[in-house]
């Protein structure tokens, strides 16, 4: 018997950064469950060959954006609505990361990383949050990372545009409450993606994230959909401005080398 009050079906659910890894994961749970999903990411053919994957008994639909063009944001944002008259659900995804050394980043390097997950997420939820804002009700959720917990070596932009991503949450949810919506974040652990599954390919690697994850084992982006659920239903009414950390427990505390026997 399905309970109502987790139910996303029937909600309209714009997910950005959805072609692939966690976006692609979110989308098809939320799809799966009865919600009428937009996808939305850089490239159309990718797009529609994940769109006909996920789609069940209501059909997923594709919308072409890249986050660090502001028009774009606009342009998906408003077919949006004309087309379906309301967003619910925000599932703010879109996120890149170059690994490297702090001293070696390229302005460029920089400004891309920034402008696509601080400045792409920022303009998104402002774009649909106007519209939730006039409806008076929505639930944004943003995905935030384990590196606002402790950042990780190489990667010190990525973290700092996740950084941002904690305080956007909590600075809108302020904002917002008092109007009906809510915005909170997820923030993964170690999750091999499209984009990370060579790195966690690795013998060596493996065996550290799970020595450092106290469940001792990496996630699977299938496990992020409850979380994601969770924060767009009913059963989170009394819940914004939070970072939901599913991380295999990571940030509960750092792993000794020593033998407690």
């Amino acid at each position: 018997m399905t309970d109502k009050l987790f139910s996303v079906a029937g909600q309209i659910v714009l997910a950005v950064g959805a072609s692939r890894g966690i976006g692609r994961a979110l989308a098809a749970g939320f799809a799966e469950r009865g919600a009428k999903v937009i996808i939305a990411g850089r490239e159309p053919a990718v797009l529609e060959t994940v769109a006909r994957e996920i789609s069940r008994d209501v059909p997923v639909e594709i919308g072409a954006c890249d986050v660090s063009r502001e028009e774009d944001i606009h342009r998906l944002v408003a077919d949006v609505m004309q087309r379906h008259g309301r967003i619910d659900t925000l599932l703010n995804v879109s996120g890149i990361n170059v690994r490297k050394r702090v001293e070696t980043y390229t302005s460029e390097e920089y400004d891309r990383i920034i402008n696509t997950n601080q400045r792409g997420l920022f303009l998104s939820a402002q774009a649909a949050g106007r519209h939730m804002l006039a409806a008076g009700r929505g639930s944004i959720v943003n995905i935030d990372s384990l590196n606002t917990y402790s950042p990780l070596k190489g990667v010190t932009p990525y973290a700092m545009s996740k950084g941002a991503i904690s305080m956007m949450t909590r600075g809108m949810a302020t904002e917002w409450g008092p109007r009906g919506v809510r915005v909170n974040a997820i923030a993964p652990g170690f999750f091999p993606t499209d984009l990370s599954k060579k790195l966690w390919a690795e013998p060596k690697m493996q065996a550290w994230g799970k020595e450092v994850t106290p469940l001792q084992r990496l996630g699977d982006v299938s496990e992020l959909v409850g979380a994601a659920i969770f924060l767009a239903s009913e059963a989170s009414s009394y819940i914004t401005g939070q970072v939901l950390r599913v991380d295999g427990g990571i940030s509960a505390g750092t792993a000794w080398p020593i033998p407690l026997d």
